[in-house]
């Protein structure tokens, strides 16, 4: 479709609308008429020219202003350069004098600098012991004088006073006084759950705290007592709570050696395993050898009831002229009786087929116990193949950066193999002890079915 004249230029008007006055579109004016937009056309042209003059005005005005800016900072340069110069002059001449300072306090302090030196590090040493001990669980805040003396100290412009020195001999001889004593005082305890509360506290010297029966660990960063979530055995809890409850002589209790230094020892045993969590390592497979040792001590304490009471049987058989059933000896002997009448190779073969009945009900469940003692160190050493595997796979994806980590993955796939020989060799033996106690019954039947077939091969033979 073609447009017409008047149409083209409506659309070239709009056009320049947009691009040459946007200032129309902003006040959202619309022309109704061709004259209309022509006229706000030439409305933004006339305006557009106003503000190019005004700015070109102030831009001229600028301009001028400028130079005396530029005035005035060359000025201000130059001012400050003579200062810069005058204060480097200046602290070169102080720097001279302080060293000239420094010079004479050295000749003044003489042989009390050497002795400032000697203070300093006692300070040190004793912050560092002021930090570990737990005597600060009775006594905080002891260590702010001697950093302020440390800091005095070190400034080279300030000297401790005799007040300061003698404190500072003070705090040395308290600590090591208080290291010796057994006291009590009142604190805030957290338990394992982290309930706090106001409890009677017992100071070991700087070894150890205990307080109703429960040994506690002081944490230096937060400076607060905490109750050990594992605690040692019964025996020293007992001491622990004889001692908090004694008010003279001698309780007997168990003291980490190495608590001045930070109790590491305490820290190792409360951190080992127990032989509950050795067992649980096995995981599933320390499980199921757990469960076929416990089988295989089942079934040996019932067969050792069976077989106990068939030598009984049988011992009371040998001493008695009639055979009883109850018992294998018995029936084999009714076997004999029963059959009077047979040749001795008639008699022999019944025998043997009556012994042959009762031997696997005296040696039921011997080979299973023989197949547990062999089984279970094979679970064992399948149970510690496949934790170090894991183990392997878990310094594959995390790295050997912490042997710590790495050594308890392998001492705990070994845990298996420990509990694989523990079911084994109790298996073992009881199983050569029941089947000895078989064997024993078995050869008195076969003894008094020789003896039988003898004497009727005697009576046959007269």
């Amino acid at each position: 479709m073609k447009m017409t004249f008047k149409q083209k230029l409506i659309a070239f008007a709009a056009a320049g609308t947009l691009v040459l006055s946007g200032s129309v579109f902003a006040q959202g004016d619309k022309a109704a008429t061709l004259e209309e937009l022509l006229q706000m056309v030439k409305n933004s042209q006339v305006s557009e020219t106003k503000e190019h003059r005004q700015r070109e005005a102030q831009f001229r005005k600028q301009k001028g202003n400028q130079a005396t800016l530029l005035k005035q900072s060359e000025a201000e340069k130059l001012a400050e350069e003579q200062r810069s110069e005058r204060l480097e002059n200046q602290y070169k001449e102080q720097e001279v004098l302080v060293q000239a300072k420094r010079l004479q306090l050295d000749e003044r302090l003489g042989s009390l600098k050497e002795l400032f030196g000697h203070l300093t590090s006692t300070a040190g040493d004793l912050r560092t012991a002021i930090d570990t001990s737990i005597v600060s669980a009775q006594m905080p805040d002891r260590t702010q004088f001697i950093n302020d003396l440390i800091d005095k100290m070190n400034s080279e412009t300030k000297l401790p006073s005799i007040e300061e020195i003698e404190r500072l001999w003070y705090e040395l001889q308290r600590e090591t006084v208080e290291s010796g004593k057994v006291v009590k005082f009142t604190a805030t305890v957290s338990d394992p759950s982290g309930d706090k509360a106001e409890r009677e506290v017992v100071r070991i010297g700087n070894y150890n705290l205990v307080s109703d029966g429960k040994y506690l660990t002081y944490d230096v960063k937060s400076a607060s007592l905490n109750e050990l979530p594992r605690q040692p055995a019964g025996k020293f809890l007992k001491g622990a709570i004889s001692l908090q409850n004694s008010t003279e002589g001698f309780s007997k209790l168990g003291i980490d050696p190495t608590g001045p230094s930070g109790g590491t020892l305490m820290k190792a045993l409360i951190n080992s395993p127990s032989v509950s969590d050795r067992w649980h390592q096995g995981k599933l497979v320390g499980y199921i050898i757990s469960g076929v040792g416990a089988f295989a001590l089942l079934l040996a304490l019932f067969r050792f009831i069976i077989l106990s009471g068939l030598s009984s049987k049988v011992s009371r058989q040998l001493k008695s002229d009639t055979a009883n059933t109850n018992n294998p000896l018995g029936r084999v002997l009714k076997v004999a009786s029963d059959n009077p009448n047979a040749d001795t190779e008639t008699l022999e073969l019944k025998l043997e087929e009556a012994i042959l009945k009762e031997v696997p009900p005296i040696e039921a469940g011997l080979n299973i116990l023989k197949i547990i003692s062999m089984v279970a160190p094979l679970l064992g050493l399948l149970g510690t193949v496949t934790g170090m595997i894991v183990t392997f796979q878990a310094i594959t994806i995390f790295g050997a950066g912490d042997p710590k980590t790495m050594a308890g993955g392998i001492s705990g796939a070994l845990v298996t193999t420990v509990l694989g020989l523990v079911v084994a060799i109790p298996t073992v033996l009881l199983h050569t002890f029941l089947n000895g106690k078989a064997k024993r019954v078995i050869h008195v039947l076969e003894e008094e079915s020789a003896g039988l077939i003898a004497e009727k091969s005697e009576r046959s033979s007269k």
